[in-house]
């Protein structure tokens, strides 16, 4: 095996031709070919960079014939940079196939970041970032939709997925039956010239993309669970509570605390209410 032989993952832009770093583009100007998922879409970044680096197709159709043929040209010394239609490779495409297969066959992978419509939306959306769930793209058939989004409902997280745009309405709509109460955000369009960013409640959104035809990649976002609403509190019975357990022996404090245990009413509101 050659030392120049690796595979260069390389990230291209989202929407925007403008967001490719500088070291994405010398990486395709140097390579040995280009295979990407669809040739006609990476052209247009090609020509706008003047770079003339053979292009192959490497999609789902094509991945599992020509997947031993790359690792044999990686092995002989050939510098293979992997693009997909937009953003990083091998996330939701094809590409996943091949890194797996170099790294399998112990060949480097070189992995050059950049656009990503996952982060681009989830910062975009206002919903909470300090956790998420990537699940890709959704299930097709109702049912199977309900019991996965059923099966996510617990997690802390905020849900990021790819749908398509004749899709979306649907989808949101059975989306705000599962999660009437939660935060959403749709983004589409990402960096582009139409790009648009709907947020509000599941059943808000539902109601504005009903009826409406889209157009280009959606990322549906819904956030995380809504923490139940404290129960409010009933002055009287609280304080009642506090001062039987006083009577009884317990601390003030320890009173406080177990009338907050047992009442779902939170300690200060409660400690709040005995001193009244």
């Amino acid at each position: 095996m050659s030392d120049g032989g690796r595979l260069l993952v390389c990230a291209t832009p989202i929407g925007n031709l403008g967001d490719v770093t500088a070291r994405v583009l010398d990486a395709l100007r140097e390579a040995t070919v280009i295979v990407a998922e669809d040739t006609r879409v990476t052209r247009k970044l090609l020509a706008r960079y003047d770079i003339h680096t053979p292009l192959e197709r490497y999609d789902e159709a094509t991945a599992a014939a020509r997947t031993p043929e790359l690792v044999e040209r990686i092995s002989a010394g050939a510098r293979v940079a992997l693009v997909s239609d937009a953003g990083t490779p091998g996330i939701s495409d094809p590409g996943e196939r091949l890194v797996d297969a170099c790294l399998l066959a112990g060949l480097p992978v070189d992995v050059l970041p950049g656009a990503s419509a996952i982060v681009t939306a989830l910062v975009a959306s206002g919903l909470p970032t300090r956790a998420f769930y990537f699940g890709g793209f959704l299930p097709r058939k109702a049912g199977e939709l309900r019991r996965t989004l059923e099966s996510l409902s617990k997690l802390e997280a905020t849900l990021i997925f790819y749908e398509s745009p004749r899709r979306t309405a649907a989808t949101v709509s059975l989306i705000a039956e599962v999660f009437p109460a939660r935060r959403a955000a749709m983004a589409r369009e990402l960096t582009k010239l139409h790009e648009e960013v709907l947020r509000g409640t599941t059943v808000e959104l539902a109601a504005s993309l009903d009826g409406r035809e889209l157009k280009g990649e959606v990322v549906l976002l819904v956030g995380p669970p809504v923490p139940e609403e404290a129960p409010a509190a009933d002055d009287a019975a609280v304080r009642a509570a506090v001062e039987r357990l006083v009577s009884e022996g317990l601390t003030r404090k320890d009173a406080v605390k177990r009338v907050a245990a047992e009442s779902g009413v939170p300690r200060n509101d409660v400690y709040r209410i005995a001193l009244g």
